[in-house]
């Protein structure tokens, strides 16, 4: 039995979905997700509630079940409060500035590093080392700053890179002589 797939999930006021189908799609204040589960779940709704359940008993329904539970949960998550990923930077000389709708990167390259804001995702930098990328979409915002952590990874030396608000990274000794 799956834990997660048991529970079901809570639209709070002002959230309203419509099942057609195999498909969900959720309506918030934010704005309007949609998903479409695999025909090895069956979804329903009653009252504020949206249920999940298997058809069946094989591994594949199971494995549906709590995936496709989890799903709705963050669409309903992503249209009320949204999705958040706060980036550092550390780094002597390492910047970031919004400019319109590019990000501009000074990350110690002989250029600035622009990086072009996608749709559905905004980026905001209340410092010069901080970068806070939001969105209704958990899988975008999470592909949004993994591309900006791309940039320039922290390095385990120094400890110099862009990195995520509390990722530790493992520090190695430098040469000895």
């Amino acid at each position: 039995m799956s834990r997660i797939g048991k529970k079901p999930v809570e639209l709070p006021s002002g959230v309203s979905a419509t099942i057609t189908g195999q498909t969900v799609e959720v309506k918030g204040p934010k704005g309007t997700l949609s998903f479409t589960a695999t025909d090895d779940v069956t979804i329903s709704q009653a009252d504020n509630q949206i249920t999940v359940a298997p058809r069946g008993t094989s591994k594949r329904a199971r494995q549906q079940w709590g995936m496709s539970r989890s799903m709705v949960a963050n669409l309903v998550t992503g249209v009320t409060t949204g999705f958040k990923k706060e980036l550092e930077i550390q780094g002597v000389g390492y910047r970031a500035a919004m400019q319109g709708n590019t990000l501009k990167l000074s990350l110690g390259y002989s250029h600035e590093v622009n990086f072009e804001v996608p749709k559905g995702v905004t980026i905001t930098t209340p410092k010069q080392t901080e970068i806070v990328v939001e969105g209704v979409d958990p899988q975008q915002v999470g592909q949004v700053a993994a591309n900006i952590r791309e940039w320039r990874e922290p390095e385990p030396y120094k400890g110099k890179g862009i990195r995520y608000k509390d990722e530790y990274i493992f520090r190695k000794e430098g040469k000895k002589k």
